[in-house]
């Protein structure tokens, strides 16, 4: 299995986060990103809850699934939330794993990172 990498980075000026997860993650890879997306957060210069986020897991593999529910958790965490949620995925069966940990977001999901990332700030666009 492919050890957990992820990249976080904010754009503030547009209130975008772009997120990037590959491999494979157990709980304290899960803990790690955890806190590494908090901090990025407070980069942020939108008001709580204001920011959309771009979420590429193209790379991730299938997860175990104790790890899925820990990602269920961080996504229902309402003090990090964000206002529109994309995620780009490749597998159909992390696309389902992705769909089942978001399940409460009302994320949408895209094949191409520029497409996801004209929906996210597409102000037009119905929130999600």
């Amino acid at each position: 299995m492919t050890k957990a990498d992820f990249s976080i980075v904010v754009d503030p000026q547009q209130s975008l986060v772009r997120i990037t997860l590959a491999g494979f993650f157990e709980a304290d890879e899960i803990a790690r990103f955890t806190q590494a997306r908090n901090t990025a957060h407070r980069q942020l210069l939108s008001a709580p809850n204001q920011h959309v986020t771009l979420v590429d897991i193209r790379d991730m593999q299938i997860q175990a699934q104790d790890s899925v529910a820990a990602f269920q958790r961080v996504l229902a965490d309402p003090a990090s939330q964000s206002r529109r949620i994309a995620f780009v995925v490749a597998r159909s069966l992390a696309r389902l794993q992705a769909q089942r940990a978001a399940a409460d977001r009302g994320a949408a999901y895209f094949a191409d990172v520029a497409e996801a990332e004209r929906w996210l700030l597409d102000e037009s666009a119905a929130a999600a």
